[in-house]
């Protein structure tokens, strides 16, 4: 799946299972690669039985498209939930042991324990798991970034994630050679970018430099600077073409 460059990922950000398959629908008509299911904008993620009964519905109703299940936590960008740390880790269990979402998202500053049973159940059960880096204040040196996505690669992940807030140009140029860097040392996928108005060049170019996915915006976003999938693909098509043509 990730042989193919970039990848676009739209969000689910929907509040109750109505609205989220009412923006399903309008979502899987753009035909995006990967839709991600932001489940911290779920007004019941603390009654598993909803959250397992909504993602069977977004599976049967997604056309075929692959699921990546995600709970963004606070600290990293998310909402605030109601789930302490152990119980959101049950609930990726959970939907880890369901047929309903190939991918699960987790970040990689929690507790290696917390990583390591995810890395396990997830890997039992056929899924891959991305653990990923948010920062929505600043961008670290690229060296910063590189080392995030390889402990990454180094705790099990099957692919890497950084997104990273840049304050000028040059955090931009920072977030890509890093995204470089990354593609020539490490053994997995990896997806970044620069958020924001400023890092929107890495959503439309991130590819290039190495970054498998990319995020667009279906119905809502879920994180600044993301572009309407259907401007975007608009974007690395052309970019494409004159790339191939030279």
């Amino acid at each position: 799946m990730f042989e193919q460059k970039p990848l676009i990922c739209t969000p689910l950000t929907g509040k109750n299972t109505e609205e989220i398959i009412k923006e399903l629908t309008a979502i899987v008509q753009k035909q995006p690669d990967l839709i991600e299911w932001r489940v911290d904008f779920f007004e019941q993620i603390a009654e598993t039985d909803k959250v397992l009964f909504t993602a069977e519905q977004i599976f049967k109703n997604s056309g075929g498209i692959p699921l990546l299940f995600t709970i963004r936590s606070h600290k990293e960008g998310g909402e605030s939930i109601p789930l302490a740390e152990n119980e959101k880790v049950d609930l990726l269990c959970a939907v880890c042991g369901t047929e309903f979402f190939e991918m699960v998202d987790y970040e990689a500053s929690n507790e290696i324990d917390y990583i390591k049973r995810l890395r396990d159940v997830s890997k039992q059960n056929g899924k891959k798991l991305i653990l990923s880096y948010h920062n929505f204040d600043c961008t670290p040196e690229k060296t910063e970034i590189l080392n995030r996505l390889q402990i990454a690669e180094s705790y099990g992940a099957d692919i890497a994630k950084a997104a990273v807030m840049p304050k000028d140009e040059k955090d931009v140029l920072a977030l890509l050679e890093a995204t470089k860097d990354a593609e020539a040392s490490l053994n997995i996928p990896i997806i970044t970018m620069s958020m924001g108005q400023l890092g929107a060049i890495s959503r439309m170019l991130g590819w290039m430099y190495g970054s498998s996915v990319t995020f667009a915006v279906g119905e809502k976003s879920s994180a600044p600077g993301q572009l309407p999938i259907e401007k975007l693909r608009k974007v690395i098509d052309l970019v494409k073409e004159t790339v191939s043509e030279n």
